[in-house]
């Protein structure tokens, strides 16, 4: 039997992920190929890093990471995410242009599926096991360039790459290189480079904005949402406007520098809470992810998780005070004006 719950609030803290946006399959895409690079399973890097800032998972994951290397890694695998998410509609079928794959071997074949029986399934076609054998680290021996995806792009995007030896280098992509460049290719960069044609354009891992988002967005005060998430500020911007999200003024990323830790703390949702003038207390988080829905506990914040990138089972005991299978289930109202407004939620159950 259904029935309604109605509680006022100041201001709303979102995830972005999984709670505004979906763009699991190219997050489980990245960390695909970053556990078949160190040699662990898929489905247990995906699980171990959901809803965790990138710098967390990569200190976990690639401990040899210097401090002063992590920014740009962080960066180059924010740019891996946002890579997968454009290459089936940029290069592959998605796209009006002919991708070095589809014009000399037809429809890309996909790699075997990794996916054990008990993984969490997503929204969409589940790309945790794409990979190719080795990872972006062995794509190239140069692979700290910040640029090195740009290339990468710029290669998908030329119909002489299975054929030659060299490619011809579109855009400037670090220092030493020019536009116009050649660039010999080994046979065995060459190869890699068609695996991860295969596997980057093979399957549509594009940006979606989930249900109930654009009303629950628009029906918000300015000045009275934020965004804190997991997601640096290179994927965060990039998934958000790739929707038709207008990042809100206060949007906090892992990689702020006033962040003492991310998700499970609360560090996120306080700073943004913060910044947007009022109390965590006096707030309501929209979350998604184990991580997430705990950080807005923590945080002394009204928590609403959905079941947009998880199960029902996999979130009810992490403490939110409501569950909902989407943000269509909630309607917000605001009540008042000026400084004495207060939001009004009305949350089907």
């Amino acid at each position: 039997m259904s029935y309604t719950e109605s509680f006022f609030v100041d201001a709303v803290l979102f995830d972005m992920d999984g709670t505004l946006t979906d763009s699991i399959s190219a997050v489980e895409a990245a960390w695909g190929k970053v556990a078949k690079d160190i040699g662990q399973d898929p489905a247990h890097v995906i699980a171990a890093t959901h809803g965790k800032r990138a710098v967390d998972n990569l200190a976990q994951f690639k401990p040899h990471i210097k401090e002063h290397e992590m920014d740009s890694e962080v960066n180059a695998f924010e740019e891996s995410i946002l890579f997968f998410a454009d290459a089936y509609n940029k290069h592959g079928p998605g796209s009006r242009q002919n991708s070095p794959a589809s014009s000399t071997t037809g429809t890309p074949a996909l790699t075997p599926s990794l996916t054990p029986s008990n993984s969490t399934p997503s929204s969409r076609q589940s790309s945790r096991a794409s990979s190719f054998a080795g990872g972006l680290s062995q794509l190239t021996a140069f692979r700290r360039r910040p640029s090195f995806l740009h290339r990468v792009s710029s290669l998908l995007a030329l119909t002489s790459i299975p054929q030659g030896d060299t490619a011809v280098i579109e855009s400037p992509i670090s220092e030493g290189v020019q536009e116009g460049a050649i660039v010999p290719m080994s046979k065995e960069e060459k190869h890699q480079l068609q695996a991860w044609q295969l596997e980057a354009t093979g399957v549509d891992r594009s940006v979606r904005i989930l249900p109930g988002v654009k009303r629950m967005i628009s029906s918000i005060p300015e000045g009275r949402y934020a965004v804190a998430t997991s997601g640096a500020k290179t994927y965060a911007h990039g998934c958000m406007t790739r929707v038709g999200i207008t990042p809100p003024p206060v949007t906090i990323t892992a990689d702020d520098k006033r962040l003492k830790a991310g998700k499970p703390a609360p560090d996120p949702f306080l700073l943004a809470a913060e910044c947007l003038g009022f109390d965590a207390k006096r707030c309501l988080v929209f979350e998604d992810s184990p991580s997430g829905i705990r950080a807005g506990v923590a945080s002394g914040a009204t928590v609403i998780a959905v079941c947009t990138s998880h199960e029902r089972s996999k979130i009810e005991n992490c403490g939110a005070h409501y569950i909902v299978e989407t943000m269509d289930r909630v309607v917000c109202e605001p009540v008042g004006e000026g400084a004495d407004m207060r939001l009004k939620f009305t949350v089907s159950l």
